[in-house]
């Protein structure tokens, strides 16, 4: 089993689409990208903590490609609206790619690329593309949400 970590706005829609994917056996809400350590959502929300609303995907390689784990990411969310989705405003909205090696990395930054260029938005491709320093699941209640409650967010 491999890992993949995404933010793509509200991580209830991004954890739920993921589950969907055959050979992804889980998908975790969480925080990455930021600079304090085990956040609350609270602090998350604030905006100072630095961290996205982010999903961590356990997926089988043999099963599914890193690479359509991307294109997935992409397809499902505007990776043009910068530190935002839909209606949720703010750096923990923003769309990132969080790689945990150098092929991931180059995987990402190739699949941006390619979309950047392929004319599909009138805007730049603003997703962050970085190395995943550290990623704290979030709180149990945000766990399958949309699984639990129904769709909150734009999904």
């Amino acid at each position: 089993m491999a890992k993949a970590t995404f933010a793509a706005g509200c991580f209830w829609g991004v954890e739920h689409r993921f589950r969907q994917l055959e050979g992804v056996s889980d998908a975790v809400s969480g925080y990455a990208g930021g600079t304090t350590a085990n956040p609350t959502y609270k602090q998350v929300c604030s905006g100072r903590t630095g961290h996205a609303e982010a999903v961590q995907v356990t997926y089988d390689p043999a099963v599914i490609s890193y690479e359509t784990l991307v294109d997935h990411f992409f397809a499902t969310h505007d990776p043009t609206q910068l530190n935002r989705q839909g209606p949720d405003v703010g750096t923990q909205y923003r769309s990132a790619i969080f790689t945990h090696d150098e092929a991931q990395l180059a995987a990402a930054k190739a699949a941006r690329d390619r979309l950047a260029a392929s004319g599909r938005f009138a805007r730049p491709v603003v997703t962050e593309i970085v190395p995943l320093r550290s990623f704290f699941p979030a709180e149990e209640y945000h766990q399958r949400y949309v699984e639990k409650h129904g769709s909150h967010c734009a999904i």
